[in-house]
């Protein structure tokens, strides 16, 4: 069972995934027609017999509308000799080698819609090296298609890679954590080199970065990597990592905190369809320049190879890190003058005042949240893509005309660090008007203290003068513009829908999803 510290980090990477991907969500656009923007979508399976089935889902990656009513039609001839392809959906029927669904008209959500979810197995007597295509057509009733795409199906060698399901780390910031994980194939054939994918929070830092590794900086955890091991695992046989290989604690950790990750073993067949549906780069960023980490090399094997039980291929890391150190994070509001009718600009936002890092993903650690209170007399005309309206059921970044914003930043904001939110406000009555700014530090379960709560609300003032149409003012600065002034630190929502896929794929829902989506985050 998940430990409560572990827990609330997943609680955290989820509300914090789902304003992401808000962000990440265009404000509007003409709704194109079916057949000229429908953008078809479906991943690519490699199944082994007696392996694990795996899911084939075809996507309309146009989130602006919904294609009506449809109909698909799923040609199978060209994997029906090697493979099972079925749905168990009540919408479709067979006539041999071709499935039709019939899809009727659902509500626009604005969300990745799912046309049709498809199991696949491999046939008892499928070979390896055996290979096809699925054929989707998808015809609307509107008659602006038909549209096709095609996805592959493939039979690999069945192997049958383990690791241990827990690694338990301890350490104050600063040190270094020897982090032996390791690999075991319980399959009936040897399994031919291996790919180790370790995702995880910002106090998962690896300690060196080896020539074989490819590393990048992720969203709200702050390093992915990717390791090729051209080793041969024979059968029974255990590996594990060199003694080389270990984590270091961030010296700005929050402490005491907890931080997660996964550590995931693949074949390199899995680990290209792992990251196609996962929607991770071709290459994940740069490779290390300190020497090779290493496996215990053996013997060699030729075939495409799959695992037939991937649910037993991942080791939760649990980094429980000791301590005592916190942050001050004091919040900065603003004063701004302009003649009614003039739109000024209004930068509030926050300071990391240290000595800790925050937004780092640790369990103790805050996640800060910031809400802006305009003062009444002002509209806001223009807010950051990374604010939302509060009274709002559906929430759309950077929405105007709201008086209270809810706020946030992705990625580790270190002492030192500001956090600016830049509006446009338009000055709508004369006079002086208060408005304000207000930190939450802490996830939504459990308000957690900085060191210094009274600085965690500051004002903003607008002065208001009768006559003319004004002109820009304000205090201007700040990181604003269309990015709504995110911090320094990277992003990229392709990893967090791999270490998402991740989840899913050590059993918290299902294999892999077929990650190449836009969502809206609603509340």
């Amino acid at each position: 069972m998940l430990k409560h510290s572990t827990r609330r980090w997943l609680a955290g990477l989820g509300v914090a995934g789902a304003f992401v991907a808000a962000s990440a969500t265009p404000a509007s656009a003409a709704p194109p027609s079916l057949a000229e923007d429908l953008d078809l979508y479906a991943n690519n399976v490699i199944v082994a017999p007696g392996g694990t089935e795996k899911w084939l889902t075809l996507f309309s990656l146009t989130t602006e509308r919904q294609p009506g009513d449809y109909t698909i039609t799923v040609d199978r001839s060209k994997v029906d000799g090697f493979a099972d392809v079925e749905s168990s959906a009540e919408n479709c029927t067979e006539s041999g080698a071709i499935l039709n669904c019939k899809v009727e008209d659902q509500d626009d959500d604005g969300s990745y819609l799912g046309l049709v979810s498809l199991v696949v197995r491999a046939k008892t007597d499928a070979k390896p090296d055996q290979k096809g295509e699925l054929r989707f057509t998808v015809t609307p009733d509107d008659k602006s298609g038909p549209v096709s795409y095609s996805s592959t199906v493939e039979i690999g060698e069945g192997v049958d890679l383990t690791t241990n399901e827990l690694l338990e780390l301890e350490g104050a910031p600063g040190s270094t954590l020897k982090a032996p994980l390791q690999v075991t194939n319980r399959g009936e054939v040897p399994a031919k080199d291996a790919v180790l994918y370790v995702v995880g929070a910002d106090g998962l830092q690896p300690s060196k970065r080896y020539e074989n590794c490819e590393y990048t900086e992720g969203l709200l955890h702050d390093f992915a990597f990717a390791c090729r091991f051209d080793a041969t695992i024979d059968t029974n046989a255990g590996f594990r990592l060199d003694d080389s290989f270990g984590f270091t604690v961030p010296a700005d950790s929050w402490a005491p905190s907890a931080f997660g990750g996964f550590a995931t073993w693949f074949t390199p067949a899995d680990w290209d369809e792992y990251r196609s549906q996962a929607e991770l780069p071709a290459k994940l960023g740069p490779n290390g320049t300190e020497g090779e980490l290493k496996l215990e090399p053996v013997a060699n094997r030729r075939s495409q190879q799959t695992d037939v039980n991937p649910w037993d291929n991942s080791t939760w890391i649990d980094l429980q890190v000791t301590g005592d150190q916190r942050a001050d994070v004091a919040a900065r509001g603003a004063t701004v003058t302009g003649d009614v009718g003039a739109t000024v600009g209004l930068t509030v936002g926050y300071v990391n005042n240290g000595p800790a890092a925050v937004n780092t993903g640790g369990s103790e650690s805050p996640w800060v949240g910031t809400t802006v209170t305009l003062p009444k007399g002002v509209t806001a005309v223009r807010a950051p893509q990374n604010c939302f309206d509060s009274d709002d059921d559906e929430w759309q970044p950077g929405k105007p005309g709201a008086r209270v914003y809810r706020c946030f930043v992705d990625g580790s904001i270190r002492k030192g660090e500001e956090v600016d939110y830049e509006f446009q406000v338009r000055i709508d009555q004369a006079g002086k008007h208060a408005g304000e700014v207000m930190l939450r530090t802490g996830h939504e379960e459990t308000e957690i203290k900085d060191l210094n709560p009274a600085n965690d609300i500051a004002e903003i003032l607008v002065n208001a003068a009768n006559g003319g149409n004004g002109g820009d003012g304000g205090n201007g600065g700040g990181q604003g513009g269309d990015d709504g002034g995110l911090p320094v630190t990277g992003q990229s929502t392709g990893l967090i829908a791999g270490l998402g896929a991740l989840l899913l794929a050590v059993g918290v829902g299902g294999y892999l999803v077929a990650k190449r989506r836009r969502t809206r985050f609603v509340a």
